[in-house]
């Protein structure tokens, strides 16, 4: 067991898009759990698009990461020593509330996202319990059944389609027995979708000059429901072609990642929802904990069935956090980004 702790702290806040130098990496002692607290070390460590939010010295949903504090994010990890009678070496744990780091003591006492949440690798393998077992597939199944409420022959439009949130909306619309329309930034990602069961894509890259028109293409009879996980234009050219009752999830905002202390600057859509009686909704995962359980319920039946499939990017090694991170903000990563910063026991 090794001895040292490496850590990635935030050492500048980024002005604009966030850059692999925003961060320094750090080697301190391993730590020692004190009174009821947990060890673990980290075996798969998450970079997801709210990241972008908590390293921005503007006011958020969260409390952000502080110059010199240890990244925010979350993990699959092992347990490794314990002082807490329900739980003990060898326990498989997932917590939004690790940080970029190999090693990290716990309080199992802890409510919310950063508490601890056991991996049961029946249910998949467990770098899943970052993805679709994870907090990506339960904001997807959650935001699908409380806001988008899909129904038969219905178009459900999906921005950021191959992501880790995205290809699970896709799956599910489906499941409902919607019609899947897939946006994503290149062939290759278009063509997972398809695979995974979309019935048609939008490259945004290519049509970006007639995005709005290219949407209509694909989605003839309007949109009954847009998840939206990037804001920008691919917003803008859905709000072009609601379907009357449409439902919209504002999920993310990935596009404007480069742009985020700036004003989301871009077309007025009022008069649009209006005349489709839409309904838009933000989704956050961390207002729905008590369902968590429901939901990955949900996910992993329909993994079981083979109604459910995934693609993950993972990249070896806790030196890859920040280029992981980037790569994620800027559509270089295809599916979930993972970072495997250890061994997997069940592996």
């Amino acid at each position: 067991m090794t001895e040292t702790n490496r850590s990635w702290v935030l050492d500048s806040y980024p002005d604009g898009m966030p850059e692999a130098g925003n961060w320094r990496l750090e080697e301190a002692p391993r730590p020692t759990p004190g009174a009821g607290q947990v060890l673990a070390r980290a075996i798969y460590l998450s970079v997801d698009p709210y990241m972008r939010g908590r390293i921005s010295k503007a006011a958020n949903y969260a409390a952000g990461v502080q110059l010199g504090e240890v990244m925010h994010g979350g993990a699959v990890a092992e347990i490794v020593e314990s002082d807490h009678p329900d739980w003990k070496p060898g326990d498989l744990i997932e917590t939004m509330g690790f940080g970029w780091r190999e090693w990290a003591v716990l309080d199992p006492e802890t409510t919310g996202p950063n508490g601890l949440r056991r991996v049961d690798p029946s249910l998949g393998p467990i770098h899943a319990y970052l993805s679709y077992l994870g907090m990506p597939g339960v904001t997807a199944w959650l935001a699908m059944q409380d806001i988008g409420r899909a129904k038969p022959g219905e178009t459900v439009l999906v921005s950021a389609a191959s992501g880790a949130v995205g290809q699970v909306v896709g799956q599910i619309a489906k499941d409902a027995g919607a019609r899947a329309v897939a946006v994503a930034s290149s062939a290759d990602k278009l063509a997972w979708c398809e695979e995974i069961g979309f019935d048609a894509g939008v490259n945004y890259r290519e049509r970006a000059d007639d995005l709005a028109d290219a949407v209509k293409e694909a989605c003839p009879d309007g949109i009954d429901v847009f998840f939206d996980n990037t804001a920008g234009p691919i917003h803008d050219a859905a709000m072009k072609n609601l379907a009357l009752g449409a439902r919209i999830v504002i999920c993310g905002m990935v596009s404007n990642a480069g742009t985020f202390d700036q004003p989301d600057m871009g077309e007025r859509h009022l008069r649009r929802i209006l005349v489709a009686r839409a309904r838009m909704e933000g989704f956050l995962i961390f207002d729905h904990m008590a369902r968590w359980d429901e939901a990955r319920r949900a996910l992993a039946a329909m993994a079981a069935d083979g109604r459910l499939k995934f693609k993950t990017d993972r990249l070896d090694g806790i030196k890859h956090m920040p280029q992981a991170f980037v790569n994620l903000l800027t559509s270089r990563n295809f599916g979930k980004q993972l970072v495997q910063a250890g061994p997997d026991p069940t592996a």
